[in-house]
């Protein structure tokens, strides 16, 4: 090892194999780490010959903060909490957890962080309220255009594609994609992917289908029925709305897969938990938080200069083949099923 001028935290860092985050926070004598992790290090900077450098100041904690009142993303938020934490874990270090949309809250608790990671459909102005402490922020939601904060996210798009490759595989030719409720971000994007795949090809019809998630599949599908389309394959945008349409369908008289198709989106725990089981694309929340706090660690050690591009971590998606997706047999009759 080099003179002891020389030791950084980094040097540290590399040695326990931990963040300079944890290290730092452990030489000032802060919370965030564990006892454990604590006496590890000042032993290991005891052994390198580390000399502490004077006037170092004290600082704040890392807080994850999560939109109180999204129901529709509860399970999603639960994988990446459960990714933060794993992660903080393995860095050895420990986090404040907090449930809130309120802006007042949220700038409170900036002025008392290392940095912030948001997770939800945080308004504007509470984002603002934020970003205007100067803490560095990690935002996993969708963030507006060009929006100058880093942020973490899946592969909406994507996904939309890669279902309607994997249905057009499979043969089918007639397929309808199930918005459930309107307005929501991701699964607008899911849609513009999938439309842009069946664009591609001569033979291939994507539909449209909207209704109350409630009750209102039965007229939404009579509705596609009296248009004459004949669907063969569904392309639901979220597990819910699948559950739905694999209920309703399976109510009245048809076979799935045999009969049509049906492909979910997000893979939470119900997709397991009906018959068949559900084909669906997994949303990969636990690596969506490790890879958010990583971000912002690196943000609090290496600030962003002036004029400094904000970063977009994409976190790939994959398909899951189960049991209610497979080859498309035949087009099927529905009109008798509603005249009976």
């Amino acid at each position: 090892m080099g003179s002891r001028g020389r030791v950084t935290l980094q040097t540290i860092a590399r040695e326990v194999g931990l963040s300079k985050y944890a290290v730092s926070r452990s030489l000032a004598g802060k919370s965030g780490v564990s006892e454990e992790t604590r006496a590890l290090i000042r032993e290991t900077a005891q052994c390198l010959g580390y000399i502490k450098p004077a006037g170092q100041g004290t600082a704040g904690e890392v807080a994850v903060v999560f939109h109180d009142l999204d129901a529709v993303n509860s399970e999603l938020y639960m994988q990446v909490q459960n990714g933060v934490q794993r992660e903080a874990h393995r860095l050895g270090m420990t986090l404040r957890v907090r449930w809130t949309h309120d802006s007042g809250q949220l700038e409170e608790l900036a002025r008392t962080c290392d940095g912030l990671m948001l997770v939800g459909p945080h308004a504007r102005e509470a984002v603002a309220a934020v970003s205007a402490t100067g803490v560095p922020i990690v935002r996993f939601g969708w963030v507006d255009a060009l929006e100058q904060i880093d942020h973490v996210g899946g592969t909406d798009h994507e996904a939309g594609q890669a279902v309607v490759e994997y249905l057009v595989g499979l043969g089918h030719r007639s397929i309808v994609y199930v918005y459930g409720m309107p307005g929501l971000r991701g699964r607008q994007e899911r849609h513009y992917g999938a439309r842009e795949v069946a664009e591609r090809y001569l033979d291939v019809a994507l539909h449209v289908m909207q209704f109350d998630e409630e009750n209102g599949f039965r007229a939404a599908f009579r509705a596609l029925v009296e248009k004459g389309i004949r669907p063969t394959a569904f392309f639901c945008a979220h597990d819910g709305l699948a559950l739905t349409v694999v209920s309703e369908l399976l109510g009245q008289g048809y076979r799935i897969p045999d009969d049509i198709s049906v492909v979910g989106f997000g893979d939470y725990s119900p997709a397991t938990q009906i018959s068949p089981a559900l084909t669906t694309v997994r949303m990969e929340g636990q690596e969506c938080g490790a890879v958010g706090l990583r971000l912002l660690l690196e943000r609090i050690e290496n600030p962003r200069l002036p004029g400094m591009p904000a970063r977009r971590i994409m976190i790939a998606s994959r398909i899951i083949e189960r049991r209610s997706a497979g080859p498309c047999k035949a087009v099927v009759s529905v009109d008798a099923r509603f005249n009976r």
